[in-house]
């Protein structure tokens, strides 16, 4: 993930983001919801995918100065994006298991995926492919790239990408409309969760803060990134902006905070906040509320009973 080394650049003293930067994300806002769709099908999920975006963008953002006007900015930013969804995978031990299998000769009859009309049941089934099949499949039965265009985008060729196409679209037509598991919150995890939310709809900021590890790290998309103590992250939130309220809710599986207030009434599911526990103690926070396009890709989005 993005670290906030890595962020210095567009970072001020006290790790909100320079204006400069800010601009930039601007810019770019038309493309960040279709960007962050194909890495959260990369990813397998809405909230590392979103992670791996930020990373994706701050990266373009370093490579201004070198980018063509000539060239057009999608396919640019899609590439860029494509290889941070590749080292993420890397990180996970993945590609390497899968360029071997990939680099077998396999004579597999290209199948044709029938119409936009099944573009969601694609990306539902896709994580299960290993990484070039998977963004193939997306980039052309999904995004609707040419050949030629993916080409560039994978570093392959056409032919790379026809059989990549071929292999990738053979397997869905055999794997079930399933997703895959994400291991269960611990009891003493799900307790913390609530307390934290308990505490944080009551405005009780020390309750929140001493919840926390005295290093523990925030991220806001779009904003800040750096030592939650050293925030505005509290004095934010109890502004009387808009109505809501948090709550204990899983985003395509996995257990988070749900931002609630998108209406008048503070009951529809608007954002989320991914918490990192260690120890007991909450140790990490990144904030999506900047993200409204994160829970539009989620498959599913669920709120605990008050």
């Amino acid at each position: 993930m993005e670290t906030e080394t890595d962020l210095l650049g567009a970072l001020d003293t006290t790790g909100l983001f320079e204006a400069r930067y800010v601009a930039f994300l601007d810019t770019i806002t038309h493309l960040r919801p279709k960007l962050h769709r194909y890495c959260a099908r990369m990813t397998g999920s809405v909230l590392d995918g979103e992670d791996v975006m930020q990373e994706a963008v701050f990266e373009a953002y370093r490579k201004l100065e070198s980018y063509d006007d000539d060239r057009a900015l999608s396919p640019w930013l899609f590439r860029i994006v494509h290889n941070r969804c590749i080292d993420y995978l890397r990180r996970r031990q993945v590609r390497e298991a899968a360029e071997t299998a990939a680099a077998k000769p396999e004579t597999v009859p290209a199948l044709e995926i029938p119409g936009r009309e099944v573009d969601r049941a694609v990306e539902r089934l896709v994580v299960n492919l290993p990484p070039k099949e998977r963004a193939c499949v997306l980039l052309k039965d999904v995004f609707d790239y040419s050949l030629d265009e993916i080409a560039d985008l994978v570093d392959s060729t056409v032919g790379g990408v026809k059989a990549a196409l071929s292999r990738g679209r053979a397997k869905l037509e055999s794997l079930p409309a399933t997703t895959a598991n994400r291991p269960a919150t611990t009891p003493e995890t799900l307790e913390l969760l609530r307390l934290y939310v308990d505490r944080f709809n009551r405005r009780d900021w020390d309750g929140v803060r001493e919840l926390a590890s005295a290093d523990a790290r925030l991220r806001v998309a779009d904003c800040f990134a750096g030592r939650l103590a050293d925030s505005p992250y509290f004095v934010e939130y109890g502004r009387p902006i808009i109505p809501w309220r948090m709550a204990v809710g899983t985003v395509d599986g996995e257990t988070v905070v749900i931002i609630l207030g998108a209406d008048a009434s503070g009951k529809t599911p608007f954002s989320a906040i991914r918490l990192d526990v260690a120890g007991g103690r909450i140790v990490g926070i990144t904030d999506y509320i900047k993200s409204a396009w994160v829970l539009e890709a989620a498959r599913s989005v669920a709120v605990e009973p008050a």
